[in-house]
């Protein structure tokens, strides 16, 4: 399996997104945060500058709908091979986008997913 991009993480560690990161690290998937504000989740430090990772296969959101929008071009062109719509995430405009890239857009929870086996 490829890197997983957690996008929108949070330093408070009561946030989902963080919780997250360390979670995907207990399944030993390689790892990468994005957030606002740098620092250390885990192991994973956390990149407020818009890098072009290689090797993605999931980017799972932690963005409101809204602030999404700045980001469209930037996370189709890293062409995951899907996006993981959080709740709260939901984005009909981004799904559109998604399947025209071919990429697979996922309304799911992360930690379910992963508390399930079913990530």
């Amino acid at each position: 399996m490829g890197v997983t991009l957690v996008f929108g993480v949070s330093l408070k560690e009561d946030r989902y997104s963080n919780i997250v990161v360390k979670r995907l690290l207990q399944h030993n998937i390689s790892t990468r945060a994005f957030g606002i504000r740098s620092g250390l989740v885990g192991t994973v430090n956390i990149d407020t500058q818009l890098i072009s990772y290689t090797n993605l296969d999931t980017i799972t959101l932690y963005v409101n709908p809204e602030r999404q929008k700045m980001y469209y071009d930037y996370l189709l062109g890293l062409k995951p091979r899907r996006i993981i719509f959080n709740p709260g995430t939901e984005n009909n405009e981004f799904y559109n986008l998604l399947a025209q890239h071919n990429i697979k857009a996922e309304v799911a929870c992360t930690l379910v997913l992963l508390s399930t086996n079913q990530y």
